[in-house]
């Protein structure tokens, strides 16, 4: 998970904006399960316009026409390894069929998302007959 961290670290770009939001102070990078990386930074504006530093990453592996990650960790502009909220894990689990399974980067492990999301909402759909 160092390479991605690396990765991460060098996207962070913090900018105030004129109305008190920040932008590009959390960066993420992830793998493919084909051994791509793609990365993205977080927006906070005002209003709670924006989105996280993941779901930016996501977006652009999805625009590429991947779904399967591997592995993903953010990093904010301090240094520190930030884990994904709650909006984050699911989106990384509905984006692709096998992400349940991805690693997610933690500060000093490194953990499943099955783990990060262990009762599932959707698990009716995934065993209709239990």
């Amino acid at each position: 998970m160092d390479d991605l961290y690396g990765i991460a670290r060098e996207r962070l770009n913090t900018r105030t904006t004129s109305r008190e939001g920040k932008m590009g102070h959390v960066a993420a990078a992830l793998m493919t399960a084909e051994g791509n990386i793609y990365t993205g930074v977080a927006l906070d504006l005002p209003s709670s316009i924006g989105f996280c530093a993941e779901h930016s990453a996501i977006a652009a592996m999805v625009t590429a026409g991947e779904y399967d990650v591997a592995r993903i960790i953010a990093v904010h502009e301090d240094g520190s390894i930030l884990p994904p909220c709650g909006r984050c894990r699911e989106l990384i689990n509905q984006v692709g069929e096998d992400n349940y399974g991805c690693e997610i980067g933690l500060s000093g492990r490194t953990v499943r998302l099955e783990e990060l999301l262990p009762e599932r909402w959707d698990e009716k759909y995934l065993h209709p007959d239990v």
